[in-house]
C-alpha cells in the first residue's frame, strides 16, 4: 500500500508547507501550521488519465443571459438587506459569531418561517433535538413543518438531504462535522476545509440554499483554515455583546450583492427582533448637554447611519498617556492627535484620551476623522458642541478635510432627524440649499476648530 501523503496547512492565509515549522513565512502567524492528508500521485494521475466526465458548455460573454437571479426574503428585512436582496439558490452562507451572539437563534427564526412555504432541513452537531425544540417553543415559533436531524458525519448529513430534497439547509456547526475519508479530529483544517467543500458543492449540484454556522477565535475572526471563506459565497458576521440587547449583522463576503451592509436587530424574549431606525437607537443621547460629544453620520453599505461619537481628556498619571478607542480604530486615534497638535495648535500628549462610539456600532470609514477631533477638543476646552449639530469628514495628515462618499444624502438624513447644523467638507456642499439645515463647509482644520 502506497503511505499517504500529508501536508502543512496554516490555518490563517492558508499556505501550504512540505513539513511543519512554528511560523508561517507568508504572514507571520506561530503555531497556526496544521497537519493535512493528500491525495497519491498515483489517485491523482487516474482521475486524470481517461476522464469520462462531460465537458462545460463554452459561451461568449455577450451570449450569457444577465435576467437577475431571483430572490427569497427570509422573513426578517434586516437579514435580506445583508444578504443583498434575499436568498439565492444554490448559494452557501457562513454566519459566525461569538458564543451568545443568537447565531442559533436568528436562523431557527428563518428556518420556521420559510418551512412554511417549502421544504427545511436543520441539522445540528452541537445541541440535542430536544434543546432545539426547547428554544423553539420559548421563541412561540410554528414547529409542525421545520425538519429536524442530529448529525455529525458528512456523508450522512448529505444522505438525509438527497432523501428529503430540501431547498433550504442549516448545518450548526461546521467544526463540528467530519469525513469517514479523514482520520483527524472534527474541528481540524482538514475535516473543515472537506467537510466545507463537501456541502457547497451539494449546494451547486442539488441548488440548495445552505447555512453554515462558524465559531470565531478570540479576535472576532472566523475560525478554521482562511480557503473556508474563498469556498463559501456569502459571509456574515453577527456582532453583540452580552450586556447589550442589540446585534448587529455586518455582511464580509458576498458575490450576490453589495458587502459591508449592516443589519440591526434587538434581542428580545421572542427571539431577534429588526430595528426598523437604527439611528434612533444611537442617539439616545443625555438631556443635559455634556463637553465631548458630537453626533456623525455613518455610511453603512447602502444607507446613512447616525451615531454619537464621545471623547474624554484628562490629566494622565502614568508615564505614558493612554490612548483608548472603543469602536474606532485605536492606531488612527493615534494619528489623529498628531495632526491636531500640528495643525490645530493644541497639545494633548500629555494627557489620557479615551474616544467611544455610541450603542456598539464599530466605525470602520474615514468619514469618523473630523467628528472624533472635534469631541476631543470640545472635551479638552470643556466647551459643548451644539446639540444639532451633525459633523463628517476625513482629515488628511496635513491638516486638510477630504471629502466622503454620498455627502448630499448623509445631510439629508440628518435633516430627518431634526438636525440643523452640519460641518462638512468643502467639496461635500451641497449644490442646492436644504430646507431647515444650515451647512457649513470647511478645508482645514483651523477653519473648522476656529468655528468654536
Amino acid at each position: 500500500m502506497a503511505k499517504a501523503k500529508s501536508a502543512f496547512v496554516c490555518t490563517d492565509c492558508g499556505s501550504e508547507y512540505t513539513k511543519w515549522q512554528g511560523q508561517c513565512t507568508d504572514c507571520g502567524a506561530w503555531n497556526t501550521l496544521s497537519e493535512i492528508r493528500l491525495s497519491t500521485a498515483t489517485q491523482r494521475g487516474e482521475r486524470l488519465v481517461g476522464y469520462s466526465g462531460s465537458e462545460s458548455e463554452v459561451q461568449t460573454l455577450s451570449s450569457i443571459d444577465l435576467s437577475s437571479l431571483p430572490r427569497q426574503s427570509t422573513g426578517l428585512a434586516e437579514f435580506d438587506r445583508v444578504l443583498g436582496g434575499g436568498l439565492v439558490a444554490g448559494s452557501a452562507i457562513l454566519i459566525g459569531g461569538n458564543p451568545g451572539a443568537g447565531k442559533s437563534t436568528v436562523l431557527l427564526q428563518v428556518m420556521c418561517e420559510l418551512a412554511k412555504q417549502q421544504t427545511a432541513l436543520y441539522v445540528t452537531g452541537e445541541e440535542s433535538l430536544q434543546q432545539v425544540a426547547m428554544r423553539a417553543n420559548r421563541l412561540a415559533l410554528p414547529t409542525d413543518k421545520l425538519q429536524m436531524a442530529s448529525e455529525t458525519n458528512i456523508e450522512a448529513i448529505i444522505a438525509i438531504a438527497q432523501k428529503l430534497q430540501p431547498r433550504v439547509m442549516v448545518v450548526d456547526s461546521i467544526q463540528v462535522m467530519h469525513t469517514s475519508d479523514l482520520q483527524s479530529a472534527p474541528g481540524g483544517v482538514s475535516q473543515v476545509r472537506e467537510c466545507a467543500a463537501y456541502l457547497t458543492r451539494y449546494a451547486k449540484q442539488s441548488n440548495t440554499i445552505i447555512f453554515l454556522v462558524g465559531h470565531v477565535t478570540k479576535d472576532g475572526s472566523l475560525a478554521g483554515p482562511k480557503v473556508l471563506e474563498h469556498m463559501i459565497d456569502c459571509s456574515i458576521l453577527l456582532e453583540g455583546s452580552s450586556d447589550s440587547r442589540y446585534r448587529t449583522l455586518r455582511g464580509q463576503k458576498n458575490r450576490f450583492g453589495a458587502v459591508n451592509e449592516l443589519g440591526v436587530f434587538a434581542m428580545t424574549e421572542q427571539g431577534l427582533k429588526e430595528v426598523k431606525n437604527p439611528s434612533a437607537i444611537f442617539l439616545s443621547r443625555a438631556d443635559e448637554d455634556a463637553p465631548g460629544s458630537v453626533v456623525m453620520v455613518l455610511w453603512e453599505g447602502t444607507r446613512p447611519l447616525l451615531v454619537e461619537i464621545q471623547a474624554l481628556v484628562d490629566d494622565t498619571q502614568l508615564n505614558n498617556p493612554r490612548r483608548v478607542a472603543v469602536g474606532l480604530d485605536q492606531n488612527r486615534l493615534s494619528m489623529l492627535l498628531a495632526v491636531l497638535h500640528r495643525h490645530g495648535g493644541l497639545a494633548i500628549g500629555g494627557s489620557d484620551v479615551f474616544v467611544n462610539a455610541v450603542g456598539g456600532v464599530k466605525v470602520l470609514e474615514t468619514g469618523v476623522d473630523l467628528a472624533l477631533l472635534l469631541a476631543v477638543v470640545s472635551s479638552f476646552r470643556d466647551r459643548c458642541l451644539p446639540r444639532d449639530l451633525v459633523v463628517f469628514g476625513e482629515v488628511g495628515l496635513s491638516g486638510e478635510i477630504r471629502p466622503v462618499p454620498s455627502g448630499q444624502e448623509r445631510i439629508q438624513e440628518a435633516a430627518k432627524h431634526g438636525f440643523k447644523k452640519a460641518i462638512v467638507p468643502k467639496a461635500n456642499m451641497p449644490k442646492q440649499k436644504i430646507p431647515g439645515m444650515e451647512v457649513t463647509g470647511v478645508s482645514k482644520l483651523e477653519d473648522a476648530l476656529a468655528l468654536f
